[in-house]
């Protein structure tokens, strides 16, 4: 890739980009391997500077444009574009965040790639959020905050630099109705991330458990808080809900491109194709219209349909690939694992229902 950079989703560079990334996917599939050369790639891309402010080196892409991007990516390669939504994840989290001098120390070198980061927030979002008692814990003394406990899941913890966590503060041995949003040096005395598991598909993507026993993080590294509900703080700017969609639709996009080439000497497969164009046609329509401020449908219902067309046309890309794509290495026995991920990955309960009653036959 040398030094070309990526300054517009229409750039050539792009493309020349997700062609690298699609000849390393099967084997990052394969081995479970971190993605360090893809992302490597994407960094001396440019990717990394897409959303950030150019005061730390970005480009300041809008949303669309971020989006556009996006669906290139996963494309080409959904597990490091996954490693990267996470990343860019918690970059915004520091950017939008209320601490100016950690913006300038970290931003920078992430923008570059010199660092990696990730976010570590499921059990504030999803896993643990109901527990009587909070599963990361936030005390502090002095200029100090103490972290005790764990967050479930967080992608590529094992390798990074920072990590992006939330943490429910404790007074007098009480929980209170704050929490803390800091980013934590991932070489702290105490910070564990044990062996990720194995997943049936993005197991490259290193998602698991990471600890916190008793480690000590500086004043200087808190991004948001104390305050009630801290994930919905400094995030005024940003358009939400909607970059797992965009995931399971560059994914559905690779399934789709492989059926037309396989249409084009197989008459039976044109209607299908062409079925599943205008689906994922109308369907980025209404995600673009999302990114603009004008949505046509709600981020709920995006995700419930994107789920549904990433899992339909993965699985006609291998009914079309015939025996050859159920041998392993095929991609389309792969995009059909990892068309899977979609149902379980921060999918809510209204989604998942409406997908088990399209899968169960049930009309609503």
């Amino acid at each position: 890739m040398g030094s070309t950079k990526i300054t517009t989703p229409d750039d050539p560079a792009l493309g020349a980009l997700c062609e690298q990334l699609a000849e390393r996917a099967g084997a990052i599939d394969a081995t479970g391997d971190w993605p360090g050369d893809s992302l490597r790639l994407c960094g001396e891309a440019g990717v990394f500077r897409w959303f950030l402010d150019p005061t730390f080196g970005g480009l300041d892409w809008n949303s669309e444009q971020v989006v556009r991007g996006y669906l290139a990516l996963a494309s080409a390669c959904v597990t490091t574009t996954f490693v990267i939504t996470q990343r860019t994840g918690a970059c915004r989290r520091i950017a939008e965040g209320e601490n100016d001098d950690l913006k300038a120390k970290l931003l920078p070198p992430l923008a570059t790639g010199q660092m990696h980061a990730t976010v570590a927030v499921s059990h504030l979002t999803t896993s643990g959020r109901h527990l009587n008692r909070p599963v990361l814990r936030a005390t502090r003394k002095g200029d100090v905050w103490t972290l005790d406990g764990f967050s479930p899941w967080s992608t590529g913890a094992d390798h990074s630099d920072v990590i992006v966590t939330a943490a429910t503060v404790i007074e007098a041995d009480e929980p209170t109705a704050e929490q803390i949003l800091v980013a934590v040096p991932s070489d702290l005395p105490g910070l564990l991330t044990p062996p990720p598991p194995q997943f049936v598909g993005l197991s490259a993507a290193h998602t698991g458990r990471v600890e916190f026993d008793r480690v000590e993080v500086s004043d200087d590294y808190r991004v948001q808080g104390p305050v009630e509900n801290v994930m919905s703080a400094g995030r005024s700017t940003m358009t939400g809900g909607h970059e797992t969609s965009t995931l399971a639709m560059g994914l559905a996009a690779a399934a789709i491109e492989f059926l037309h080439g396989e249409s084009d000497v197989r008459d039976d497969l044109i209607a299908i194709r062409k079925a599943l164009e205008a689906e994922h046609t109308d369907l980025l329509e209404n995600l673009l219209a999302l990114t603009r401020g004008e949505p046509a449908c709600s981020t709920q219902t995006l995700r419930q349909r994107a789920n549904s067309l990433v899992l339909r046309a993965t699985q006609a890309a291998l009914a079309a690939a015939k025996g050859t794509g159920y041998v392993a290495g095929h991609p389309a026995g792969r995009w059909c694992r990892e068309a899977l991920f979609f149902l379980v990955w921060s999918c809510p309960q209204p989604v998942m229902n409406a997908n088990l009653c399209e899968l169960a036959g049930i009309v609503e």
